[in-house]
C-alpha cells in the first residue's frame, strides 16, 4: 500500500474539507506514520475515516476530529505536550516540533506503537489516566473522550496551557477547548464528536435502594 499517497487523500478529503487551515499542521499529518501505530493486520484501516483499534480498546481518533482538536490548541514549537490515551495525537506534535509525552493505561498500547513513537521522539509513560504525568504541560490533548469535565487534566497546565478533549456522557459528545488562565480557567466548545469515553474516568455506578 502506497501509504504517502494514503495520507495525502486522507488530508484532501478529511482534514482540510473540514476547515483545518494550519500549514504546520497540515504538514505534520502528511509526514506522520498512522499506519505504524497499528498492528499489522490493520494497517490498510489507517487512513480511513474510521477509529481503528491499537490495542487493549485504545482506538485511534477520527482524522478530521484529531485535526481539529490540535488546530484548536494552536501547538507551537518548543512546548511541551501530553496526549493522553492519544497516540496518533503525539506523533503528529512531536512532528510539529513539541516535546511530546505519550500517556496510556496499558502497556499493551506501547507494546504495539512504542517503537513508532520512540523513533518520533516521544516518550511513553503507563500510568492510570485519571492522573495525567507531570506538570506544568502548554498542551494536553485526548484522541478519547471523557464524561465530564476533567479538572485533573486541567490542574497539570501551566499558566496559558491549552488542553483539548471530547466531553461525552451520550450517543454524542462535545469537542472543547479549555485554556488556563492566571485568574481562571476558560471554556470554549468546539464541534460534535462521538469517539469512546475512557472507561476508567467513568463516574461509580449508584444504585437507589
Amino acid at each position: 500500500m502506497d501509504y504517502a499517497a494514503a495520507r495525502k487523500l486522507m488530508v484532501d478529503s478529511q482534514v482540510r474539507v473540514n476547515d483545518v487551515t494550519d500549514r504546520a499542521l497540515q504538514a505534520a499529518l502528511l509526514e506522520a506514520p498512522r499506519e505504524r501505530l497499528l498492528p499489522g493486520d490493520r494497517t490498510f484501516a489507517a487512513y480511513a475515516e474510521i477509529e481503528p483499534e491499537v490495542a487493549a480498546g485504545r482506538r485511534l481518533m477520527l482524522p478530521r476530529d484529531i485535526s481539529k482538536l490540535l488546530m484548536a490548541v494552536a501547538a507551537q514549537p518548543g512546548e511541551r505536550a501530553l496526549a493522553v490515551a492519544g497516540p496518533y495525537a503525539a506523533v503528529v506534535l512531536a512532528r510539529m516540533g513539541l516535546e511530546t509525552t505519550a500517556q496510556e493505561a496499558d502497556s499493551a498500547v506501547f507494546d504495539v506503537a512504542g517503537a513508532a513513537l520512540a523513533e518520533e521522539g516521544v516518550a511513553a509513560v503507563v500510568a492510570p489516566l485519571s492522573e495525567p504525568t507531570g506538570e506544568g504541560w502548554d498542551v494536553i490533548v485526548s484522541e478519547a473522550a471523557v464524561p465530564a469535565r476533567p479538572d485533573g487534566w486541567i490542574a497539570k497546565l501551566k499558566v496559558g496551557g491549552r488542553l483539548a478533549v471530547v466531553e461525552r456522557s451520550g450517543p454524542t459528545g462535545k469537542a472543547v477547548l479549555y485554556v488556563r488562565g492566571a485568574q481562571g480557567v476558560s471554556r470554549r466548545e468546539l464541534f460534535d464528536a462521538a469517539p469512546p469515553v475512557l472507561a476508567e474516568l467513568a463516574p461509580e455506578p449508584t444504585f437507589a435502594l
